[in-house]
């Protein structure tokens, strides 16, 4: 019989379950009258009397009168009492103090839902420990909930902090970039004291990402053990990774950035968004795919979805778009076999450049004189879904919208205002500011055939004015939740994609309210295979857009073959934004072909199991593979690249160890091999010259 997802096994013990590993906290000690959750176990599974006997081992004997016997092991450390760590709990009282001594007031548990509850020794606050088990994933979720019926100001609230066990030479991975660098991975030894990550522009942003992988120096992608967090929030937020004299570590994970996260009222509460971590002893490549199936399974809305092949109009028409020539690209666009028709920036008010319009959401009369209706019919009759580009949170002072409202915008008062990209940011924070964006897209919607929209997001704030930190650290954040959980609610049938200057908005939180996310507006396809591989160590390819663009490259100025540019797209969601009237008969052609392919292995690239053979970073020969779920058979997509490759250097095969047994055949070829084979030679693709690529789909017989 399967053991329960959360036991207690003892008094003060309890122990979360899942299918592959555990996690067991102990209420073992008393402080200072304080009653201190530790935690005392995260990683393999083990049983209850282990459980027991793990909780019953002393802190370190070896600990001096400068060092506590809880850091590194608390579940939830304030900033008070006999601690030195990294503060998880801030508080600030009306008189100025600040301790705070938690008591245990007893636990709840249920339908894999452990609630650890505390009252604070003094002060009519409580304070509540919230622990979930993902059904039928290793993933375990945490955040803390903050009820006070005095007035408190929460500096600091996170939503967990994540202690794994001793280890020599831990490495912290993580992601980090800049604008069209984004999610690249860094692995890099920790060192002493602390390494804070972050982001303090009101989204996540593109700089950082909000997900830390530990392991002790020695994991690779198939073998070690990998200690793995991520937060679900898509504001301000910080990582404290601290390493400890005595070798042990602790992250504390949360929303915010600077002081104060909340004020509390009396009789309100604070949660904080939920945290996420797993354990595996199965390398990097077996915490992503752990990730993977959370996300598509938990997280995303309609994880169960095969996201449809997009064309989007920005790089053929720009800001000079009009009904005539986007007709005209929904042509082209049917012809090859895409399946949504993207209308990009440009469609409304006196949108002729970035320099006026945003804000004035109604169909500019010139270009759209019978408004969308006409485009959205023959997009429709073509046999496509017509989406749309918006950007709701964002302003241009020359607009109707900041001449009727110049107060909705993020300012500070008696100082000159700062201005990106020609344009200021709403403080959605605001309800009434809320409400309208809410208001206008609602409309756009019910009036419209409309079923994808992309909402973008291209400046941090700057200007916070006297709301300050609050503004930094939640309400921006849970205004756009709001508008989105309503919007989803009330059309169902609407895909939403996240976009932010590119991955300036990827997180668990917004993925929680949209169906995909754009992981960098740099479309060059030789960048994109980095980004790509930073993006699938937390995320799945069934979240990722990816476009094939033209030649040379926007930014870059790279003028890579049609093929390897689309081989690159086909391992995410796949988009065209190409200018499809330069595009020769030859690359229309080749563009149909490979469209085509990408549709018979989709099911496998965007629901199965992510397999990186040879990394980019480390190899001019980078290559993956996806396996599928075993529905009917048994199907693998792999693809073999050559990117920054010398002549007379090797191209080697594609080795595939996790396929499993049998004879697998190429399903457009012929070609079979069995999974010996592919395992120890691998799969040959005949690449030879730099940027040559192949994707060859496989099917077990």
């Amino acid at each position: 019989m399967a053991l329960p997802h959360v036991a207690e096994p003892a008094p003060g013990v309890w122990v979360l379950r899942t299918p592959r590993s555990a996690y067991v906290i102990s209420l073992g000690i008393s402080l200072g009258g304080e009653d201190v959750p530790l935690a005392v176990h995260w990683g393999a599974p083990v049983d209850d009397e282990t459980a027991v006997a793990l909780a019953a081992v002393p802190a370190d004997p070896q600990r001096g009168s400068w060092e506590s016997h809880v850091d590194g092991r608390e579940e939830y450390p304030s900033d008070t009492g006999m601690r030195f760590v990294e503060p998880a709990l801030a508080l600030r009282f009306p008189d100025g103090s600040r301790t705070v001594r938690w008591v245990f007031d007893g636990a709840e548990t249920g339908e894999g839902h452990l609630r650890l509850r505390y009252t604070e020794l003094t002060r009519p606050l409580r304070l509540t420990l919230h622990y979930r088990v993902a059904d039928g994933h290793d993933v375990i979720e945490r955040w803390a909930e903050l009820a006070s019926d005095e007035p408190v100001e929460v500096l600091r609230a996170d939503s967990a902090a994540w202690c794994p066990p001793p280890r020599e030479g831990y490495r912290l991975g993580t992601l980090h970039g800049r604008w069209g660098a984004d999610s690249r991975v860094e692995r890099t030894a920790l060192p002493d004291g602390v390494v804070r990550l972050g982001s303090r522009r009101t989204t996540t942003s593109p700089m950082a990402n909000p997900w830390i992988a530990l392991d002790d120096g020695t994991a690779t992608e198939t073998a070690g053990e990998v200690w793995t967090a991520a937060l679900a929030w898509s504001g301000t937020w910080r990582i404290d990774v601290q390493r400890l004299p005595g070798g042990r570590v602790v992250a504390n994970v949360g929303a915010g950035h600077e002081e104060p996260v909340a004020v509390l009222a009396r009789g309100t509460t604070y949660e904080a968004p939920k945290s996420c971590g797993l354990w595996t002893d199965a390398g990097f490549g077996a915490a992503s795919r752990a990730w993977h199936r959370y996300v598509r399974a938990c997280v995303l809305p309609h994880g169960d979805e095969l996201r449809p092949v997009l064309y989007n109009s920005w790089e053929a028409t720009g800001f000079l778009l009009d009904e005539a020539n986007q007709m005209a690209l929904a042509e082209r666009a049917a012809a090859l076999g895409c399946e949504l028709f993207v209308m990009d920036d440009g469609w409304f008010g006196a949108r002729l450049s970035d320099n006026a319009g945003l804000g004035d959401w109604l169909p500019n009369p010139t270009r759209f004189p019978n408004g969308l209706g006409p485009l959205v019919k023959r997009v429709t009759d073509l046999g496509m879904r017509f989406g749309i580009w918006v950007e709701p949170e964002a302003v241009n002072p020359d607009s109707d919208l900041y001449r009727a409202h110049p107060d909705w915008v993020y300012a500070s008062p008696g100082y000159p205002r700062h201005e990106l990209r020609h344009q200021l940011v709403l403080d959605l924070g605001r309800p009434e500011v809320a409400a309208w964006v809410h208001g206008w897209l609602d409309a756009l919607l019910t009036e419209h055939d409309i079923a994808f929209v992309k909402w973008d997001m291209n400046r941090p704030v700057t200007d916070p004015g006297p709301r300050g930190p609050l503004l930094w650290s939640t309400a921006h954040a849970r205004n756009l939740y709001a508008v989105l959980d309503r919007l989803r609610r009330d059309h169902p049938g609407v895909r939403f994609e996240s976009c932010a200057s590119g991955g300036g908005r990827v997180d668990l939180g917004i993925l929680a309210r949209t169906d995909q996310v754009w992981p960098s507006d740099n479309t060059d396809a030789s960048d994109r295979l980095h980004i790509q591989e930073g993006f699938s160590q937390l995320y799945p390819a069934r979240a990722m857009t990816a476009w094939v663009t033209d030649a040379p490259n926007f930014l870059t100025g790279n003028r890579l073959p049609l093929r390897f540019r689309f081989h690159v797209a086909m391992a995410g969601v796949l988009g065209i934004g190409g200018d499809l009237p330069r595009w020769t008969l030859d690359e229309q052609a080749t563009a149909a072909s490979l469209i085509a392919q990408y549709k018979r292995i989709r099911p496998i690239v965007q629901h199965g199991e992510l397999y990186r053979l040879r990394s980019p970073a480390t190899s001019s020969a980078p290559a993956l593979a996806y396996l599928s779920a075993p529905a009917s058979a048994y199907e693998a997509a792999v693809f073999q690249f050559l990117d920054g490759h010398r002549y007379g250097e090797p191209a080697p095969p594609a080795r595939l160890p996790f396929l499993p047994p049998g004879t697998w055949e190429d399903a457009d070829s012929g070609e079979r091999h069995t999974s010996g084979f592919l395992a120890t030679h691998g799969l040959s693709a005949g690449l030879s010259r730099n940027h040559d690529s192949a994707v060859t789909h496989l099917r077990r017989l």
